[in-house]
């Protein structure tokens, strides 16, 4: 399988990732302008899996370092491909939650505050699972996280004084879905974490390999999914009338929703692959760092934000620096 020996190439991998984490969610704004969510996130799901698939027999299969993908799974214990199924599911609830928000409140407010909540928790489950690092500079960094969340809402509360109230509901009612997900979300990573090898090139037994730990992490998502679905129709977001039906969506939506799948699955492969190199802070810090991306994304592509008053846009720019010194401090604290 591949694997890669190089810090420099390990730390592009990272920030590929942060690319991709960070640019996913475009799809699901091209694909609900016209199609309900749900058609969305159900072509989404799939191309995560299709990703894993593809990746699995091919890196995950060619060359002499490691082990195949198939020869992986008939030596891994029960446990492991339990735990990978469970922190699919574990995902998929959180992911499916940011999305319902992004779909409401924009990505602009619901990305920053769902995936920092999710950080602010990673980190302190993965030190406690891990305790490493600089303890004051973990703090600060969760802080400045913290902080960055909070410019968020005052970019939207600016904004918010625009709209309309049925708007301003909706948007608020957003953001509490972004951060019910982001609270799920924080756990996934570390739950994945307990099905890998440690030792890419001479991996343990009965611990999985990461192509074949996405395999079975996609494979959870996909297997939760019906119902995860099914409760966010009946619960958070009804279908709107006069909206396609799965069938009725055209092969470019159904491509693109696909595509956001697709997306996320070379960036999470990208990541696991990358962190034994790039080490824990870095490849951390660098993914995390998606939430700056698809900002940037929102404010200057569809600009979520074009007729709010200066203010709004001077709070977002001030988020986007306060998550961007707390990932610092989060980096330089696991060097």
């Amino acid at each position: 399988m591949f694997v890669t020996n190089h810090p420099t190439v390990a730390i592009g991998l990272c920030l590929f990732t942060m690319f991709c984490w960070g640019s996913w969610a475009n799809a699901q704004k091209y694909v609900t302008k016209s199609s309900p969510l749900y058609v969305f996130y159900r072509d989404y799901v799939y191309g995560i899996l299709l990703a894993s698939l593809a990746i699995g027999f091919t890196l995950g299969s060619f060359g002499e370092e490691g082990r195949s993908l198939v020869a992986d799974l008939q030596q891994a214990q029960v446990s492991s491909l339990l735990i990978a199924l469970v922190a699919g599911v574990v995902f998929n609830i959180g992911n499916m939650l940011l999305t319902v928000g992004i779909g409401i409140a924009g990505i602009s407010i619901a990305m920053p505050v769902g995936t920092g909540l999710s950080l602010a928790i990673g980190l302190v489950v993965n030190y406690l699972a891990e305790p490493k690092g600089s303890i004051p500079l973990l703090v600060a960094g969760a802080g400045a996280i913290l902080l960055a969340m909070v410019f968020s809402a005052l970019a939207y509360r600016t904004k918010q004084g625009q709209d309309d109230t049925d708007t301003s509901s909706s948007t608020n009612r957003g953001i509490w879905i972004a951060l019910a997900g982001g609270l799920v979300a924080g756990f996934f990573f570390r739950i994945t974490a307990e099905s890998l090898v440690t030792d890419l090139e001479n991996p343990e037994s009965g611990l999985l390999t990461p192509y074949t730990s996405l395999v079975l992490f996609a494979l959870g998502v996909n297997l939760g999914n019906p119902l995860v679905e099914y409760l966010v129709r009946r619960f958070l977001q009804t279908d709107e009338q006069g909206q396609p039906t799965y069938r009725q969506t055209p092969l470019k939506a159904h491509l693109a929703g696909m595509g956001g799948g697709v997306i996320w699955g070379l960036g999470m492969i990208t990541l696991l692959l990358g962190a034994g190199q790039a080490g824990d802070a870095v490849s951390y810090g660098l993914s995390q760092g998606a939430t700056i991306v698809s900002v940037l994304w929102g404010l200057f592509v569809w600009h979520e934000f074009k007729d709010a008053p200066p203010k709004a846009s001077r709070y977002l720019w001030l988020m986007g620096t306060a998550y961007g010194v707390g990932l610092v401090l989060i980096v330089l604290a696991r060097v």
